[in-house]
């Protein structure tokens, strides 16, 4: 029984397979039954559905295979040992002439001189060249226009005080024969309460007994302030007596003028310090003293002058940068003696260091050439020995001068480090593993010549490095395979070649960190771009992040040198003008190489899209009606494509060129006839009427061979029509074979040539393509019925098994057709109906 019932349990499951198969060629939960034979979408007989026979050996019953899974071809482990092979190969150049003996191995046998010889030490003798180099001072040069602002720096101060003199009033305010210096001075800016003490007792007349304070005075006045008081009530008890009234009244206005204009500019002394405090951190630090006012116009003269000529010289003979401020303080104390008075130096002291700032730069050019000419000076280190002397005993560890022997005699064993070459192979292996780990999730169509393409791409770094160019490519690597092919790639390839040039080449500089990083935006930002444009201007980002990533780390590296900002800033605009020039190369050279690799980048099927590329002007001139056809496709299958997540600009241009093959013959298409009589009732041989509309297909691959059309646009072409049978002249062929009892009509003779579609894209425009005439012609139906009707036409493909490479599924379906339905309901919306006196007007203002 067990054997009876092991026989008969295979056979069980397919008749289960075979009724499950109506329900499961019934996508969306409808039970309709096949499309009718005007269709002809039936199943020749035994030609059963891969996806059928695919279901009944899978276990997992009715799901569809991963995308592309079914055509997709193995990798080619040739294309990854080509490129572990080529780039080991070439960026490890260092492991081809290493030495076995190299310097602290030790020598297997003693080893003697064959001849006499005398040799330079070349690495001893550079070693010593660059340490006279790195010892050298640099060869500072003034700045010239750090010079002249710290020049106008100074005049601004000087301005200033001389603002605030003129505020406050000339001095002295008054003829010293009235009033001396000092006692104006003191009048000035003593306290109003004073003042009015000294008016009241000049008044008075002088006690013969000498004079004495006033009790109203308190007892804390210092014994300056008391004589400086009692000589200011003396002079001007002296003025009244031997001057006129009118003339004393004068002197106590001037006095009380000068008072309000020395408060002015004390007032405005006061708002300039606290505006300038934050700045200063100390008040005390201002370069306008009050004591400044207090100077006589002539000594104030002889003052500036003198600051003024100070500053000349001090900025004439340099002032380096780390100067300490005690050195510069003295330097001018030195300075100033000679030329202002005594009296006003330690003013224009503080004045002069609070201003004066370091003015001496490194000067690059001489610097070199001074360090160059030392190294030269340096004597080169000679090694010498006889012939038969020993150069090393055995087991003993060989220095720098003898492998400079060996060397010279051959002695060293010069050869391939397969040890360190292989290694590297094998780091370098590990890094095209993490490429294809990153390819196969973001971008797993990759063809063998795009490989090739990406490892042409990244070899020319290598390249640029091993002839000491330092500008690398990387910025052009990051810009052509992130416009080519996606940001993840490009990041991946510019992330994974920085580090094995780094590793293999030795390179660590600034210069290469800022080229890596110009590579990385424009990997991440070009494959967002739609066009040239973008491109050109992502480039000029690209220079400005290289040229500042290398600033900035310059001087974080360099700050401490002092002179680093001038020569880093200059060497920073070379290489942002570096990244620049990268992105204007990997400009030029991407519609070449998009046409020699026959890639398809969003921007150039933009550009492919343009109705006035040549193909579709002649389209829409010749074959108007195909290309009103054309568009009307577009829209369904680019709605769909976008739901889908597929390329949508493929789609679009796909679309586009999908029958430009008609133009061979438009009137043999009833879409260009325009209501004019049917070219094929006049043939009147289905035959015949066939191969003019099988040859649209035909025709449409030689036009798009001719105008280097991509061949992801060419797969549009027999893709979209598959191997569908032409239906209408097949049955026409067949009514009348029978009536004349000719021989059977094959069926083969009516199918397209094919292939069926390929990829998601292809198949979506199929659909769009059968679904396009129906839905035109449909009016007044209700959305329901349209989709009934495009789910009808969609299940005909799919039980004609033209599907079934395209990686579309029947959930994919369901959702093509609901979105084919929006399109038709958005251009077959409802209109306002006019009344029927609009139609009397010129115009409506309703649209």
């Amino acid at each position: 029984m067990k054997t009876l019932h092991s026989l008969t349990e295979p056979i069980t499951q397919l008749r289960r397979k075979s009724e499950h198969l109506r329900a499961w060629l019934s996508f969306g939960g409808t039970n309709s039954s096949p499309s009718d034979n005007s269709e002809n979408n039936e199943t020749p007989k035994g030609h059963l559905s891969k996806r059928y026979l695919r279901s009944i050996i899978s276990p997992k019953q009715g799901k569809s295979p991963p995308r592309q899974l079914s055509k997709r071809k193995k990798r080619p482990a040739l294309m990854w040992v080509v490129a572990v092979v080529s780039l080991t190969g070439v960026m490890g150049d260092r492991f081809y002439d290493q030495p076995k003996l190299d310097v602290g191995t030790r020598a297997p046998q003693k080893i003697v001189a064959p001849s006499d010889a005398r040799v330079e030490d070349s690495k001893t003798t550079e070693e010593k060249r660059k340490s006279v180099r790195a010892g050298l001072f640099p060869v500072l040069m003034i700045d010239k226009s750090l010079t002249h602002k710290i020049t106008q720096d100074l005049q601004q101060s000087l301005d200033k005080t001389e603002e605030l003199r003129q505020i406050s009033g000339s001095f002295p305010f008054v003829e010293t024969t009235a009033l001396s210096d000092s006692t104006q001075r003191y009048l000035r800016q003593t306290k109003e309460s004073e003042l009015q003490a000294i008016l009241a007792l000049a008044q008075q007349e002088p006690n013969i007994k000498g004079w004495e304070l006033p009790v109203v005075l308190p007892n804390q006045i210092e014994e300056q302030k008391n004589i400086l008081f009692a000589q200011a009530v003396s002079e001007l008890q002296s003025y009244r007596q031997l001057s006129s009234s009118g003339d004393f009244a004068h002197l106590i206005d001037s006095v009380s003028l000068a008072r309000q204009n020395y408060r002015k500019a004390l007032r405005q002394l006061r708002e300039e310090i606290q505006e300038l405090a934050p700045e200063l951190g100390n008040q005390s630090e201002h370069p306008y003293d009050a004591s400044l006012l207090e100077l006589s116009d002539q000594i104030w003269q002889e003052t500036r002058t003198g600051i003024t000529e100070t500053s000349k010289r001090i900025l004439t003979q340099g002032i380096p940068e780390g100067l300490p401020p005690q050195v510069l303080e003295q330097a001018v104390e030195v300075q100033l003696s000679v030329n202002v008075p005594p009296e006003t130096k330690p003013l224009a002291t503080e004045l002069l260091v609070g201003v004066l700032k370091p003015n001496l730069r490194e000067d690059i050019e001489q610097t070199k050439s001074r360090a160059e000419q030392a190294a030269l000076a340096v004597d080169p280190v000679m090694v010498s020995v006889l012939a038969g002397e020993v150069i090393v005993e055995a087991g003993e560890t060989i220095t720098q001068e003898n492998f400079v022997l060996l060397d010279h005699f051959d002695l060293s064993r010069r050869g391939i480090n397969w040890a360190g070459l292989i290694g590297f192979g094998g780091v370098v292996t590990s890094a095209v593993g993490i490429f294809w780990l990153v390819e196969r999730r973001a971008h797993p169509g990759l063809r063998r010549r795009d490989q090739i393409l990406i490892l042409l791409l990244t070899l020319s770094t290598p390249v640029l490095v091993s002839f000491g160019i330092s500008y690398t490519s990387l910025p052009a690597i990051g810009l052509l395979i992130g416009s080519f092919y996606g940001s993840a790639l490009g990041v991946a390839v510019v992330t994974l070649l920085t580090g094995l040039v780094g590793i293999s080449m030795e390179i660590k500089g600034v210069a290469f960190i800022a080229g890596a990083a110009g590579g990385l935006l424009g990997a991440l930002m070009a494959g967002r771009l739609r066009s040239r444009e973008e491109l050109a201007l992502l480039g000029v980002g690209v220079g400005l992040t290289e040229g500042v990533i290398y600033l900035i780390l310059s001087l974080m590296i360099s700050a401490p040198a002092g002179y680093i900002w001038y020569t880093v800033l200059r060497e920073a605009v070379l290489y942002g003008f570096a990244g620049l020039s990268w992105s204007i190369v990997a400009l030029g050279l991407s519609p070449y190489l998009e046409r020699v690799f026959d890639l398809v980048t969003p921007i150039r099927l933009a550009e492919l899209s343009n109705p006035n590329r040549p193909l579709l002007k002649r389209l829409a001139t010749e074959a108007p009606g195909t290309f009103q056809h054309t568009l009307f496709v577009a829209s369904l299958a680019e709605a769909a494509a976008r739901e889908l997540s597929c390329n949508v600009e493929l789609v679009r241009a796909g679309t586009l060129y999908h029958d430009i093959g008609k133009m061979h013959d438009p009137l043999g298409f009833i879409e260009n006839q325009m209501g004019g009589p049917n070219k094929h009732d006049e043939i009147n041989d289905p035959c015949k009427s066939a191969e003019i509309i099988k040859k649209h297909v035909s025709e449409g691959l030689v036009m798009a061979r001719k105008h280097q059309l991509p061949k992801a646009i060419r797969n549009f072409i027999p893709e979209h029509q598959g191997k569908l049978l032409i239906s209408y002249f097949y049955f026409q062929a067949k009514q009348k074979a029978e009536l004349e009892g000719t021989s059977l009509v094959q069926e083969s003779d009516f199918r397209y040539d094919g292939p069926i579609p390929q990829s998601r894209e292809t198949g979506v425009v199929m659909l769009a393509d059968a679904c396009e005439a129906a839905l035109r012609s449909l009016q007044d139906v209700t959305p329901e019925t349209v989709l009934s009707m495009v789910k009808k036409i969609l299940k005909a493909r799919w039980q004609d098994n033209q599907l079934v490479d395209s990686g579309l599924t029947r959930e994919d379906l369901s959702i093509i057709a609901e979105v084919f339905v929006k399109v038709w309901q958005q251009y077959n919306h409802k209109r306002i109906a006019y009344p029927q006196g609009a139609f009397n007007c010129q115009s409506s203002g309703k649209s």
